[in-house]
This record gives structure tokens, C-alpha cells and sequence, in this order.
């Protein structure tokens, strides 16, 4: 299969993109390379350094699912420049969506986040929940939801709404939640875990990766619509204790005025037939067995407020 993969250069690009070749498709692969290139040449793989802005209908002439991941993401990273980030997060994605109709592509795979629901009370937050984003990342993924959503009588659309991903990746992100407080264990010996009864869902890299391969698989037999990835609630502190019951670390608990908790539930996907096969607890064990290897160090590249400022992309 032709399968179009915009950010492939990135955290969960990194790791899809191989997986999809190992798979036998065919890889169109676009990226800005603000992060790197991590990604092996493949004869089945043909990569442009470009940004999906500045994507042409060229790029969709005999691709059959687009798989969008490319985008500016989390808060922080929104919060330096949020016209940059309407740009690339909704208006790029609206252009993508009406090319991809214009070429023929039959489905579109939309990389969005778990996050737009907002704080709920709420024990299970599903899809049928209203959406009630408290940021503008938040709100440019809900935007682009109901963009790509407004096409779903042409084109197939899955809109995948992502739990904070953790794991191993060839472009590594030591700036989401249980990858930064293992690497910290490991580091300084001290985790600094601010509030704590915050909650966060997780997917392990290696499920998110299946997950986009599992609706590719079941393109035909899932109806159009948005799904919740997502497999543990935990709490930060809970977190912080599963890794020190690995690594020797002290926690240091400070107060924090950001009192977000988010919670999902995952059952619409899991009824698709896709099963969770890795966890929190697997993504800790590969961030210590690449660390006690060497392969794992602190760079610039792995912090995405970092990179952005020093690629000067900040207001």
C-alpha cells in the first residue's frame, strides 16, 4: 500500500515509519527536520525534507491513506508562537484534507491528542464527551478534528486522539511524562514531581504504532469517526514510585498550581479488535536498559521548547 506519512522525522514518526516499511507498503515520508533524521534509507521509502505547508498536490498522486502526525506539539511548545501553530496544526491540516480528496486518497489517519477533552470529572472520558480544550493546542486539535470530519463523505477519516506516548524512539522526547522522570531517576538520582495527584493516560510507543497500523488493516470495517488511544490513568506520583521501585531515586514532591488531570477511556478502539500488548512499566524498563547502553543521552533535540527556540521559531 502507498501510505503518505507527514512528521516522520518525529517522536512517533520515527518508530511508525520502519514499522510500515517492515510491513511491505510503500512510504511517501515528509518532514521539516527540526529534530533530526533518524530515519534509515529504504528502497521502499522516498523522504522529503519539506514543510507541510508548502505540500503541493504532487505529493498525493497515487497515495491511498495519508497518516498525518506532523504538527507543533504540546503546550509549551504552542504557547511560543500560537499563529505558527493555527498554521501548521489547522490550516495545513484543512489543505492536506482537500488535496488528498482532490488525488483520490481513501483514507486519512489524523494524529490528534487525548487532551482536547479538557479537565473532566468525569471517571471515564469517552468520545461522546464534550470537548472542552483549556489551551491553544487544545483547541487546534479539536479545530482540525471537525476539519477533516467535515470530509468523512468522501474520504475515510480517523481521527486518533492519543494518550501522552512513552517509550523508546530513535528521535527521542525526554519531555513527556515517564520518559523524563525515569531519565531523571537515572540521571541526578532525584525525580522533582510537582502537585502529583495529577493524572495522566499513557500508550507505550509500541502500541501507538500499532494502533495507526491497526486502522490502515481495518480501514474498510471502522466506521468514520474519533478514538480515544490510551491505556493507563496514572497519577504523577504514581508514576515517580513505579520508577523508583526500579532505580534508586529520591522524589521530591513541590507544590504546583497546575491542578489538570486527564482521563481516558479506550473502550470504542478496543472494540475495533485492536489489543494492548505493552505498558507504562515496559516503556521505564527500555529508557533504562538504552541508558545503561549508552544510547541514551541528553540532547537538545529531545526537548521540543528547546529546539524551537534555538531554530528561533518562537515569537
Amino acid at each position: 500500500m502507498n501510505i503518505l506519512i507527514t512528521g516522520a522525522c518525529g517522536y512517533v514518526g520515527s518508530s511508525l515509519t520502519p514499522y510500515l516499511l517492515a510491513q511491505g507498503h510503500s512510504i511517501t515520508a515528509v518532514d521539516t527536520e527540526w529534530f533530526g533524521n533518524n530515519l534509515d534509507p529504504h528502497p521502499n521509502l522516498q523522504f522529503t525534507n519539506i514543510d507541510i505547508r508548502d505540500l503541493d498536490s504532487s505529493f498525493f498522486n497515487n497515495i491511498e491513506v495519508i497518516i498525518h502526525l506532523a504538527n507543533i506539539a504540546n503546550d509549551p511548545s504552542v504557547e511560543l508562537n500560537p499563529n505558527l501553530s493555527w498554521e501548521v496544526n489547522v490550516l495545513a491540516t484543512q489543505k492536506l484534507a482537500d488535496n488528498a480528496i482532490r488525488a483520490g486518497v481513501k483514507q486519512l489517519i489524523y494524529a490528534s491528542s487525548g487532551s482536547v477533552y479538557g479537565v473532566k470529572d468525569e471517571p471515564d472520558v469517552t468520545e461522546d464527551l464534550e470537548l472542552v480544550p483549556i489551551s491553544v493546542y487544545n483547541k487546534t486539535k479539536m479545530v482540525s478534528e471537525r476539519v477533516t470530519l467535515s470530509y468523512k463523505d468522501k474520504i475515510k477519516i480517523h481521527n486518533i486522539r492519543p494518550a501522552t506516548v512513552c517509550g523508546w524512539s530513535n528521535r527521542m522526547r525526554l519531555d513527556v511524562s515517564v520518559n523524563m522522570l525515569t531519565f531523571q531517576a537515572l540521571k541526578n538520582k532525584k525525580i522533582t514531581v510537582f502537585g502529583g495527584s495529577q493524572v495522566r493516560p499513557n500508550i507505550h510507543m509500541q502500541d501507538m504504532i500499532r494502533v495507526y497500523s491497526h486502522f490502515i488493516e481495518k480501514r474498510d470495517f471502522i466506521d468514520s469517526g474519533n478514538f480515544n488511544a490510551g491505556f493507563e490513568n496514572i497519577s504523577i506520583l504514581d508514576i515517580a514510585e513505579m520508577i523508583v521501585s526500579k532505580i534508586p531515586a529520591e522524589i521530591l514532591v513541590t507544590e504546583s498550581n497546575d491542578p489538570r488531570s486527564y482521563r481516558q477511556n479506550s473502550d470504542k478502539l478496543l472494540a475495533t479488535g485492536f489489543l494492548q500488548e505493552f505498558s507504562v512499566q515496559h516503556a521505564i524498563d527500555e529508557v533504562i536498559e538504552k541508558y545503561n547502553l549508552g544510547e541514551l543521552e541528553e540532547r537538545d533535540e529531545y526537548f521540543t521548547v528547546k529546539t524551537m527556540k534555538a531554530l528561533d521559531l518562537h515569537l
